[in-house]
């Protein structure tokens, strides 16, 4: 749209850039290619500003989006990474500067790959196949090692050459595999579910040796994932390197740095069991002494103590105690027998006092009627009446006068 303008009638600045926002303005959404060069969240804001760079031309653009578009790539992309953004574009007339609101951005080459493992990953650890209390522990010394890797690989040979240096007996059982490519999923898989069915494999390691993000493809594949969490035999991840992160790291009951590293946490190390052996035994005989020498010190003490010195001196204290007690139970006896006798010739004399007889011995005479009825009164006898008279030498018949 052409604008009649002239030296004497000219536009004003901000006419100028109203004008240039109309024309964005009908523009409409468009897709963009570009690298983030900067991210900016801001803890609790609903909205993320980029900034996006076209490096051929060295020109950028300032992005805003909101959460909910950036959050689902939020941990595949960074500064540096690029990016596809289909966007409005929006002119900001006060300043005269352009940017772009997002309503959706997709990662390009290995980001878009990073996102959609990302995706997965979200999926099975949703299912519980990467949960921790799944995870079963290594045998301590396995009998036999199965070991899927790839044929004459590094990764084999450090497998196998660790863990013969470390047990010399130790044996395996290696299935050849391609680890990279079309039919690398399809072997892998086929050895490890051959290496679960065998009895005597009690531990089954997946070795590789490091490799770019594609290819260690094939150790992230969810049919892979799903056949190693449904295995019986406890499985070792020794792919790649220390920053190599594949899904069958999450899903393996153990995950191994490096190929080496997976046949040492496998095997132990025959010199140092060896010395944790003698030391276990070193350890045993000092508690054997010690417990030894403390029963000594324990059996001299109580042969020190006095009983044991002279057995027979209990025997004597208790005799002596016993005799004491004897002799008190004598004494006492004594005095209660001896206070009876005083009380009983007390009561004999009380009763001898009271005693008829006593009467009788002073000079009395009891007289008694045939029947031995006791005369009391003249009035209970008449004249010629036989009485019985009874002193205190005995008695004798008296006949009653008048």
């Amino acid at each position: 749209m052409a604008l009649n303008t002239s030296a004497d009638a000219p536009l004003p600045v901000g006419q100028v850039s109203r004008l240039i926002g109309g024309w964005i303005d009908r523009l409409g959404s468009v897709w963009v290619e570009g690298q983030i060069t900067q991210i900016s969240r801001r803890p609790g804001a609903g909205v993320v500003f980029l900034t996006l760079r076209d490096p051929s031309h060295d020109i950028s653009v300032g992005v805003t989006c909101f959460r909910q578009v950036f959050d689902p790539i939020a941990d595949v992309v960074a500064e540096g990474a690029r990016v596809v953004v289909h966007a409005k574009p929006e002119w900001y007339a006060p300043r005269g500067q352009l940017s772009l609101r997002a309503t959706a951005i997709k990662p390009v080459g290995i980001g878009e790959l990073l996102a959609r493992l990302e995706q997965l990953k979200k999926v099975l650890a949703g299912e519980g196949l990467f949960a921790l209390d799944r995870k079963r522990p290594l045998p301590f010394l396995p009998h036999r090692i199965g070991l899927v890797t790839g044929r004459a690989s590094a990764a084999e040979r450090d497998v196998l050459e660790n863990a013969r240096r470390r047990w010399p007996a130790v044996r395996f059982e290696v299935r050849n595999v391609a680890v990279q490519g079309v039919s690398a999923v399809a072997q892998v898989v086929q050895a490890v579910k051959e290496l679960d069915e065998l009895p005597d494999v009690d531990v089954i390691i997946v070795a590789r040796g490091g490799g770019s993000v594609e290819d260690l493809l094939p150790f992230s594949d969810e049919q892979l994932v799903r056949t190693v969490f449904g295995c019986r035999t406890p499985v070792v991840s020794a792919i790649g390197h220390e920053p190599d992160s594949p899904l069958l790291d999450l899903v393996a009951d153990v995950r191994a740095s490096t190929p080496t590293d997976a046949a040492k946490k496998v095997v132990p190390d025959v010199g140092e069991e060896l010395n944790r052996v003698q030391l276990l035994r070193d350890r045993a005989l000092r508690t054997v002494r010690g417990l030894m020498d403390r029963e000594e010190r324990g059996l001299a003490h109580a042969l020190a103590r006095p009983v044991m010195e002279r057995p027979h001196r209990m025997v004597e204290d208790r005799e002596a105690e016993v005799e004491a007690l004897v002799a008190r139970s004598r004494r006492t006896l004594g005095h209660l027998l001896d206070r009876a006798d005083s009380e009983l010739s007390h009561t004999r004399a009380r009763v001898v006092a009271l005693s008829p007889a006593a009467t009788l011995e002073r000079g009395y005479a009891v007289l008694q009627r045939g029947d031995g009825g006791v005369v009391r009164s003249p009035d209970e006898v008449t004249a010629g009446d036989e009485l019985r008279a009874r002193v205190a030498e005995g008695e004798f018949t008296v006949r009653v006068a008048e």
